[in-house]
């Protein structure tokens, strides 16, 4: 019975997109192992995402930076968006599935990304969905392999290490530092609205006054 999951990576970091990911089939063809993605390590997370490509249906929709940081939008929207083009990619009329709540109330949440796709699909928002069925499982890892290439491609972009993009990683912190410190200003990687940026660009304006 073909059935779909849905899971997105890269809500929370200050660096780079957000990603969503549906994969959608039968979830006896999924490989063996599959499993939240914040499970496995990287390189059994790329060998997962190989295989539930080669046997699933699969979605991948990336949210960059500046729909981020766009003041009319906010994070609760935007993941039910990533969520909706992810299924738009996968989804039939009839097929049911499950996705990941990026929402305190699951049902709303669900009832979003259901009106949201042009498919009549029957949709289960819960939260921890992708520790509860394996097709959201499989999402989870097509969707941090996605963005992890991402930063990986940031990284050779920038042509420094820039860290896992996270607030609380003290690589991706003294990167931020570092660039507005020899730029004047945040890489076009960096979501300006996150208190992190702000606390960049704040140290930078601290020190230059201190040298003054």
């Amino acid at each position: 019975m073909t059935r779909f999951g849905v899971d997105e990576a890269g809500k929370g970091p200050v660096l780079g997109s957000m990603f969503a990911a549906a994969v959608a089939g039968d979830p006896t063809d999924l490989p063996d192992g599959v499993a939240d993605s914040k499970r496995l390590a990287p390189g059994r997370r790329e060998t997962l995402d190989e295989r539930i490509r080669a046997s699933m249906r699969v979605g991948v929709a990336e949210i960059p930076v500046e729909r981020i940081d766009d003041p009319e939008t906010d994070m609760n929207g935007l993941t039910v968006a990533a969520q909706v083009e992810a299924l738009s990619a996968v989804a039939d009329d009839g097929t049911a599935g499950y996705v990941d709540a990026g929402d305190v109330d699951e049902q709303r949440f669900g009832r979003r990304v259901a009106d949201g796709v042009p498919a009549d699909v029957d949709v289960t928002a819960e939260h921890g969905a992708d520790d509860e069925y394996a097709l959201v499982a499989a999402a989870s890892v097509v969707a941090k392999v996605a963005r992890d290439a991402h930063v990986d491609a940031l990284a050779d972009e920038y042509g420094t290490d820039v860290g896992s993009g996270y607030p609380s990683d003290p690589t991706t912190r003294e990167f931020l530092e570092a660039h507005v410190r020899e730029h004047g200003a945040l890489p076009a990687c960096a979501r300006s609205s996150w208190q992190t940026s702000e606390d960049a660009l704040a140290a930078a304006e601290q020190s230059a006054l201190d040298d003054f």
